[in-house]
């Protein structure tokens, strides 16, 4: 994996804050700002852009965390910018450190980690998981 990507490489994604990204719940609106679970969504996205760029057609990201550290709040309308960049490797994993600002305020920073897997074996994994109805093997 190392040789399909380099440390310290950046990629940047733009999002113009909508209704849908607001904090909404079942009772109702609980502030008219983009909502960390909007956020995570976003900053998710900016991370799967190395992937998207590398991997071959028989491979699929997978997510395997996200850390989020909430600073500011991005107003609907506003438009956040995403900065991701690869921090580390490990194996199949792609570790990266997401900046959001808007304007110069940050908004987030962020770590995502990201597999790239085999689509055969995310099945095998997927169908393991409903055949045994939610159970993983021990």
């Amino acid at each position: 994996m190392e040789k399909r990507f380099k440390i310290g490489k950046k990629a940047y994604y733009s999002h113009q804050v909508q209704l849908s990204d607001l904090a909404v719940f079942e009772e109702g609106m609980v502030h008219p700002v983009c909502s960390t679970f909007a956020l995570a969504k976003h900053i998710e996205w900016a991370s799967r852009i190395f992937v998207l760029e590398v991997k071959h057609s028989d491979e699929e990201g997978i997510g395997t965390y996200l850390h989020i550290k909430h600073a500011s709040p991005a107003l609907l309308h506003q438009v956040m910018q995403f900065e991701a960049t690869i921090t580390a490797l490990k194996q199949n994993e792609l570790i990266c450190e997401v900046v959001v600002k808007v304007e110069k305020r940050i908004i987030a920073k962020a770590y995502t980690g990201q597999k790239i897997i085999k689509k055969k074996r995310l099945k095998e994994i997927f169908s393991s998981l409903e055949n045994n109805d939610g159970k993983e093997k021990r």
